[in-house]
Protein backbone atom coordinates (compact mmCIF):
# COMPACT_ATOMS: atom_id res chain seq x y z
CA UNK A 1 0.00 0.00 0.00
CA UNK A 2 2.82 2.36 0.90
CA UNK A 3 4.43 1.89 -2.56
CA UNK A 4 1.18 2.95 -4.24
CA UNK A 5 1.07 6.24 -2.27
CA UNK A 6 4.74 6.97 -2.99
CA UNK A 7 4.21 6.37 -6.72
CA UNK A 8 1.11 8.58 -6.70
CA UNK A 9 2.97 11.34 -4.87
CA UNK A 10 5.89 11.16 -7.31
CA UNK A 11 3.49 11.35 -10.22
CA UNK A 12 1.74 14.45 -8.81
CA UNK A 13 5.05 16.16 -8.05
CA UNK A 14 6.48 15.45 -11.50
CA UNK A 15 3.39 16.68 -13.33
CA UNK A 16 2.85 19.75 -11.17
CA UNK A 17 -0.40 21.63 -10.65
CA UNK A 18 -3.13 21.51 -13.26
CA UNK A 19 -3.02 24.52 -15.62
CA UNK A 20 -5.75 27.14 -15.47
CA UNK A 21 -8.35 26.92 -18.22
CA UNK A 22 -6.83 29.91 -20.06
CA UNK A 23 -3.43 28.19 -20.15
CA UNK A 24 -4.61 24.99 -21.83
CA UNK A 25 -3.39 24.95 -25.41
CA UNK A 26 -5.77 23.66 -28.07
CA UNK A 27 -4.98 20.24 -29.46
CA UNK A 28 -2.71 20.47 -32.47
CA UNK A 29 -3.59 18.72 -35.68
CA UNK A 30 -1.47 15.68 -36.60
CA UNK A 31 1.91 16.63 -38.00
CA UNK A 32 1.87 16.20 -41.75
CA UNK A 33 4.64 13.91 -42.93
CA UNK A 34 3.48 13.97 -46.55
CA UNK A 35 1.96 16.50 -48.89
CA UNK A 36 0.64 16.53 -52.45
CA UNK A 37 3.20 16.65 -55.25
CA UNK A 38 1.24 19.33 -57.15
CA UNK A 39 -0.05 22.68 -55.92
CA UNK A 40 -3.83 23.16 -55.74
CA UNK A 41 -6.72 20.73 -55.71
CA UNK A 42 -5.64 17.29 -56.89
CA UNK A 43 -7.47 16.00 -59.93
CA UNK A 44 -7.04 12.25 -60.27
CA UNK A 45 -7.31 11.40 -63.96
CA UNK A 46 -6.50 7.71 -63.45
CA UNK A 47 -6.60 5.95 -60.04
CA UNK A 48 -4.30 3.33 -58.58
CA UNK A 49 -5.11 -0.13 -59.95
CA UNK A 50 -2.70 -2.69 -58.53
CA UNK A 51 -1.85 -5.68 -60.70
CA UNK A 52 -3.16 -9.10 -59.67
CA UNK A 53 0.38 -10.51 -59.87
CA UNK A 54 3.84 -8.96 -60.03
CA UNK A 55 4.03 -9.01 -63.84
CA UNK A 56 0.33 -8.50 -64.66
CA UNK A 57 -1.20 -5.38 -66.16
CA UNK A 58 -2.27 -2.63 -63.80
CA UNK A 59 -1.66 0.98 -62.91
CA UNK A 60 1.08 1.17 -60.30
CA UNK A 61 0.39 4.74 -59.19
CA UNK A 62 -2.06 7.57 -59.78
CA UNK A 63 -2.20 10.12 -62.57
CA UNK A 64 -2.81 13.70 -61.45
CA UNK A 65 -3.92 16.37 -63.91
CA UNK A 66 -1.70 19.43 -64.06
CA UNK A 67 -0.26 22.12 -66.28
CA UNK A 68 2.90 21.78 -68.32
CA UNK A 69 5.78 23.57 -66.61
CA UNK A 70 4.14 23.62 -63.17
CA UNK A 71 6.37 22.76 -60.20
CA UNK A 72 6.43 19.20 -58.92
CA UNK A 73 7.10 18.94 -55.18
CA UNK A 74 8.65 16.23 -53.04
CA UNK A 75 5.77 14.52 -51.24
CA UNK A 76 7.96 13.73 -48.24
CA UNK A 77 11.44 14.14 -46.82
CA UNK A 78 14.02 11.90 -48.40
CA UNK A 79 16.96 11.46 -50.69
CA UNK A 80 16.84 11.52 -54.48
CA UNK A 81 17.98 8.11 -55.75
CA UNK A 82 17.36 8.76 -59.45
CA UNK A 83 16.80 11.81 -61.64
CA UNK A 84 17.03 11.15 -65.36
CA UNK A 85 15.49 9.37 -68.33
CA UNK A 86 13.74 6.00 -68.25
CA UNK A 87 12.54 4.78 -71.66
CA UNK A 88 12.88 8.35 -72.95
CA UNK A 89 10.78 9.93 -70.17
CA UNK A 90 12.16 12.10 -67.36
CA UNK A 91 11.71 10.49 -63.92
CA UNK A 92 12.59 11.41 -60.33
CA UNK A 93 12.66 8.78 -57.55
CA UNK A 94 13.00 9.60 -53.85
CA UNK A 95 13.69 7.21 -50.97
CA UNK A 96 12.09 8.11 -47.64
CA UNK A 97 11.95 6.68 -44.13
CA UNK A 98 10.24 3.35 -43.62
CA UNK A 99 11.52 1.90 -46.89
CA UNK A 100 9.17 4.01 -49.01
CA UNK A 101 10.06 5.19 -52.50
CA UNK A 102 8.02 7.78 -54.38
CA UNK A 103 8.34 8.27 -58.14
CA UNK A 104 7.33 11.20 -60.31
CA UNK A 105 7.07 11.26 -64.11
CA UNK A 106 7.27 12.95 -66.54
CA UNK A 107 9.25 15.49 -64.54
CA UNK A 108 12.14 17.54 -65.83
CA UNK A 109 14.34 17.32 -62.73
CA UNK A 110 15.87 20.25 -60.88
CA UNK A 111 17.48 17.81 -58.40
CA UNK A 112 20.23 15.23 -58.74
CA UNK A 113 20.80 11.74 -57.35
CA UNK A 114 22.13 11.82 -53.79
CA UNK A 115 20.51 15.15 -52.95
CA UNK A 116 18.43 15.42 -49.76
CA UNK A 117 14.97 16.93 -50.25
CA UNK A 118 12.36 18.18 -47.82
CA UNK A 119 8.61 17.69 -48.03
CA UNK A 120 7.13 20.37 -50.29
CA UNK A 121 10.40 21.36 -51.93
CA UNK A 122 10.51 21.60 -55.75
CA UNK A 123 12.11 18.62 -57.50
CA UNK A 124 11.38 19.67 -61.09
CA UNK A 125 8.68 20.76 -63.52
CA UNK A 126 5.84 18.77 -65.04
CA UNK A 127 6.38 17.82 -68.67
CA UNK A 128 3.74 17.00 -71.26
CA UNK A 129 3.61 13.65 -72.98
CA UNK A 130 2.12 11.20 -70.50
CA UNK A 131 0.16 8.66 -72.56
CA UNK A 132 -3.61 8.65 -71.96
CA UNK A 133 -3.63 11.97 -70.14
CA UNK A 134 -6.86 13.91 -70.77
CA UNK A 135 -5.24 17.20 -69.70
CA UNK A 136 -2.42 19.42 -70.91
CA UNK A 137 -0.10 17.35 -68.69
CA UNK A 138 -0.43 14.60 -66.08
CA UNK A 139 1.90 13.56 -63.29
CA UNK A 140 2.22 9.83 -62.72
CA UNK A 141 2.91 9.57 -58.98
CA UNK A 142 3.98 6.19 -57.69
CA UNK A 143 4.72 4.67 -54.30
CA UNK A 144 6.25 1.40 -53.27
CA UNK A 145 7.71 -0.30 -50.23
CA UNK A 146 10.32 -2.76 -51.38
CA UNK A 147 8.79 -4.47 -54.41
CA UNK A 148 5.18 -3.83 -53.35
CA UNK A 149 3.33 -1.00 -55.09
CA UNK A 150 0.98 1.05 -52.90
CA UNK A 151 -1.59 3.77 -53.54
CA UNK A 152 0.27 7.08 -53.06
CA UNK A 153 -2.96 8.88 -52.17
CA UNK A 154 -2.94 7.00 -48.84
CA UNK A 155 0.04 9.18 -47.84
CA UNK A 156 -2.30 12.18 -47.82
CA UNK A 157 -4.97 10.63 -45.59
CA UNK A 158 -5.30 11.86 -42.01
CA UNK A 159 -4.01 9.11 -39.72
CA UNK A 160 -6.56 7.37 -37.53
CA UNK A 161 -5.73 7.65 -33.85
CA UNK A 162 -6.90 4.95 -31.48
CA UNK A 163 -6.47 5.17 -27.72
CA UNK A 164 -5.80 2.01 -25.77
CA UNK A 165 -6.63 1.48 -22.09
CA UNK A 166 -3.80 1.84 -19.59
CA UNK A 167 -3.16 -1.41 -17.75
CA UNK A 168 -3.80 -1.29 -13.99
CA UNK A 169 -0.85 -0.51 -11.72
CA UNK A 170 0.48 -3.71 -10.17
CA UNK A 171 1.61 -3.39 -6.56
CA UNK A 172 3.19 -5.82 -4.16
CA UNK A 173 1.08 -5.23 -1.05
Amino acid sequence: MRIRYVLLLLLVLSVGPAPAAAEVAPLASPVALWSAPLVGVLQVTRPFDPPATRYAAGHRGVDLGGARGSPVLAAGDGRVVFAGLVAGRPVVSIDSAGGLRTTYEPVTPSVRAGQAVARGSPIGTLSAGHAGCPREACLHWGLRRGETYLDPLTLLEVPRVRLLPVPPLVTND
